[in-house]
């Protein structure tokens, strides 16, 4: 059985669907006159339901692959294979050969039917694997008509799905995938990928990937390789990252910086001037001691053409924009919400005896920055449900001529508008926020209301890291959420729902429709999720050197998730060719290449990276100073500016009491 088609029997219902019924017998009489044999089979648990199995003889078979230029093998390879060292030490991470058989290496050539001689067939049943079987099964069904009208002619098993006729079109797997093979020449590959690749147990095992690519063709395999080779290089970047974490702790710990924010007789001696007008108070600067401790270092014709994409581009820029309008939503929030907190925070934490131990961790910054990281992930989520329904409508309005332009054009769309939605937060806080400030006698206001947020004295890459973390964490919990709750919860459900008599054997192919199907955009959201990532862990990589650690740990879990879903909760997919990753290998050269100069502007304007290494080198000796040593003391004093206080104009004038510690002070800092 190559392919299995499923429709709902009209002639159970009273109203009975005339056309529907016509265009299925219209369908399968082209199926058969084009040589492929067709049997139809009622289900055992739902008497509406029929399933008609297809099978493609031999013959059709090498029609097909000749026009498909499919590479079959010619001959076994007999040239040796170099070993080397390296492969001694990578052999224990590989499923055990006498498990997982290796297949055997052939020398290959574009299949020709009239040179059939010249070709091994050892087996004409298992010359063509049932992948390249499934996928030339499915190319008939793409191109077979169902209707003609006049000299117009309708085909394909896509328009027959959307439109109802048929209400499924699948491959088959090979059998269950916890039940293992009885028969010693035919192993159950199902099973050997569940069991070697999909389950837990074999995380630290590298992928199969030769069984991946026969059993699920050449576009799966590939995307496999592709995220273990990412896999890979996060291993290097995270044991990098984690070295400059603990690196940068066990310093910034001992570091003079530190001890002068969080020394009494320096620290609580600096007074700061308030943060908003009139309800915020006087501070001392060693309240942000903590938050100081955790500061990072570093269509067809030309005019329709035309104006289909000229609407799709302005589609996409409104809601670009809109995108960029909940940004500002959230900035406004943040104003708002710091001004609050300045004013309440402190006094609540006072007086609430179960929060007195968080009195000097939780500040109007970082309740702000925390509070704000929420609303942001809330919003961006659902953003993006509606986004991907703008995007595909966009797509399909423009009426790309091939596959490879929609998913192209699809891409660029869906990653501009996760790009924006994702990163534009992250953006503001470490190129925008706190570079406009002005000065506490005339401060800079937005809308002429609130005024323009500052970073904490410890920089705004702490805020930045809370942002990352929470985006970050966040996404990988919903999107593990709904590859592997859902899935399995529906197939459960469905299972419950129509349950049949013990004595009844339900076949292999209605076991397979009770599984979830397969999108039409197939691996479109599995590459999505890993590029977005990928921009995390390289944008703001400065920032914050633990986020390849974090997206180590989520791919070591996406992968076997990944291939669970496929293996044990999806119908098999749809074998299809592929040569790279497509669209998606620009795209992630042209944000490694932005990587460069994010980072680069993280450590130039956003750290105070490099003031503190002219104050270590310059100022930090003669003639600048009395110490004839290179030394951070004194750099907190010389990077804060002096404000008289009896400069404050009414506006801005603190009206809440005095601190007991005030002392009649004339400057702030």
């Amino acid at each position: 059985i190559d392919f299995v088609l499923v429709y709902e029997d009209e002639s159970k219902h009273a109203s009975e669907k005339k056309g529907s019924q016509r265009r299925r017998e219209f369908f399968e009489g082209s199926l058969m006159n084009l040589g492929v044999e067709l049997e139809a089979a009622q289900s055992v648990m739902d008497e509406k339901l029929v399933y008609v199995k297809v099978h493609v003889p031999f013959e059709v078979l090498c029609t097909y692959a000749e026009v498909l230029h499919i590479k079959l093998p010619i001959q076994p390879n007999d040239l040796a294979q170099q070993s080397s060292t390296y492969n001694c030490f990578t052999r224990h991470f590989y499923p055990s050969e006498d498990v997982i058989a290796k297949e055997p290496d052939f020398f290959t050539a574009p299949f020709r039917k009239d040179q059939l001689k010249c070709f091994y067939v050892k087996d004409r049943e298992q010359f063509f694997t049932p992948a390249v079987r499934s996928r030339m099964a499915y190319y008939i069904l793409s191109r077979a008509p169902y209707d003609v009208k006049g000299s117009m002619k309708k085909f394909g098993i896509s328009k027959l799905l959307d439109g109802g006729v048929y209400k499924a079109a699948y491959p088959l797997h090979d059998s269950r995938f916890n039940v293992k093979s009885k028969e010693p020449g035919c192993p159950n590959e199902r099973f050997l990928l569940y069991n070697e690749w999909a389950h837990p147990k074999s995380f630290y095992k590298m992928q199969p990937l030769d069984l991946i690519r026969k059993y699920f063709g050449e576009k799966i395999g590939i995307y496999f390789a592709w995220l273990g080779f990412y896999t890979v290089m996060l291993t290097l970047a995270a044991a990098v990252g984690l070295g400059c974490f603990i690196y940068g702790y066990t310093t910034r710990e001992s570091s003079t910086w530190s001890k002068e924010v969080c020394d009494p007789q320096i620290g609580g001696e600096i007074i700061m001037c308030p943060q908003c007008d009139k309800i915020c108070p006087y501070w001392r600067l060693n309240t942000t001691c903590e938050s100081s401790k955790e500061k990072e270092k570093v269509p067809h014709t030309a005019c329709g053409k035309c104006m289909r994409v000229s609407c799709g581009i302005s589609t996409v820029l409104f809601w670009v924009l809109l995108i960029i309008a909940s940004v500002v939503g959230v900035i406004v929030y943040r104003l708002a919400m710091f001004i609050t907190f300045s004013a309440k925070l402190r006094s609540d934490l006072k007086y609430s005896k179960e929060l007195e131990p968080f009195k000097e961790y939780v500040t109007p910054q970082m309740a702000t920055s925390i509070t704000s990281s929420i609303i942001s992930f809330i919003i961006i989520m659902i953003l993006n449900n509606v986004y991907e329904k703008v995007a595909i409508w966009i797509t399909d309005f423009e009426l790309p001529r091939t596959k490879t332009e929609y998913e192209n054009s699809l891409t660029l769309k869906m990653f501009l508008f996760q790009f924006v939605n994702y990163y534009s937060s992250c953006f503001y806080i470490a190129f925008f926020k706190g570079k406009v400030v002005g000065y506490p006698g005339k401060p800079v206001y937005w809308f002429g209301a609130f005024r323009n947020e500052e970073c904490d004295p410890g920089g705004c890459l702490t805020e930045l890291t809370t942002q990352l973390s929470i985006i970050m964490t966040g996404k990988a919990v919903w999107n593990n959420i709904q590859e592997v709750l859902l899935p399995w919860v529906k197939n459960l459900i469905f299972r419950h729902c129509t349950q049949v008599g013990s004595e009844k054997v339900i076949p292999r192919w209605e076991q397979d429709y009770q599984l979830q199907p397969i999108g039409k955009l197939g691996l479109f959201y599995e590459y999505l999720e890993m590029v977005i990532q990928f921009g995390f862990v390289t944008l703001f990589v400065a920032s914050f050197p633990l986020a390849p650690l974090l997206a180590l740990f989520n791919n070591l879990c996406e992968i076997r998730v990944d291939a669970w879903k496929f293996t044990t909760q999806s119908r098999r997919v749809v074998p299809e060719k592929a040569q790279d990753i497509g669209a998606w290998q620009p795209i992630l050269q042209g944000v490694a290449i932005l990587a460069v100069a994010t980072n680069a502007a993280i450590i130039a304007f956003t750290s105070d990276m490099i003031p503190r290494l002219v104050y270590y080198w310059a100022f930090s000796v003669s003639p600048y100073s009395d110490g004839s040593e290179h030394t951070m003391t004194g750099f907190i004093n010389s990077s804060l500016s002096i404000f008289y206080i009896d400069h404050f104009n009414n506006e801005s004038r603190p009206t809440v009491d005095t601190p007991y510690w005030f002392n009649n002070i004339t400057t702030c800092r």
